[in-house]
């Protein structure tokens, strides 16, 4: 099974980045969340953070599992296991080197854009506020364990 690995990346002022496929890709312009396919013997973590340094240039700074679904498309061979994460980067510019557009919405914008089957749950959790990334985000890097100096 194929894993892929996708970043919900929110701003200071709650928007979301999203990023519209190119006309020539699969699911021509369709909307989604940045990320891509886990190589082998990468970490979904190594990947996502490959995937955000390939699509906007930008450096993973923290991320921490929001949550997994699978789906298999039509035209795919086989089903895909996609791995949702809340997400920090270190730079405030992002550059759409493979998406035809980007745009930071609103969580409760989110139903107003034709994204990939595949995000339809987590669409539909963010747009109503049951999943906040960046709290989920703050709460596991003030976990006991990821902080410095700590066991």
């Amino acid at each position: 099974m194929k894993v892929i690995v996708a970043a919900v990346i929110e701003r200071s002022d709650r928007r979301i980045l999203i990023g519209q496929r190119r006309r020539e890709d699969t699911s021509p312009l369709k909307w989604e969340f940045p990320g891509g396919k886990v190589e082998e013997g990468e970490t979904p973590e190594a990947a996502l953070a490959r995937e955000l340094r390939e699509e906007l240039s930008v450096t993973l700074e923290k991320c921490a599992e929001l949550g997994r679904t699978r789906h298999q498309y039509p035209t795919s061979p086989g089903e895909l296991e996609i791995r949702f994460y809340a997400t920090s980067i270190k730079e405030s510019e992002v550059t759409p080197n493979e998406f035809e557009q980007i745009l930071w919405v609103l969580p409760k914008e989110l139903g107003n854009y034709d994204f990939l089957a595949a995000n339809s749950q987590l669409i539909a959790q963010l747009a109503t506020g049951r999943l906040k990334p960046k709290e989920i985000l703050e709460r596991a890097t003030d976990a006991p364990q990821n902080r410095k100096g700590e066991p």
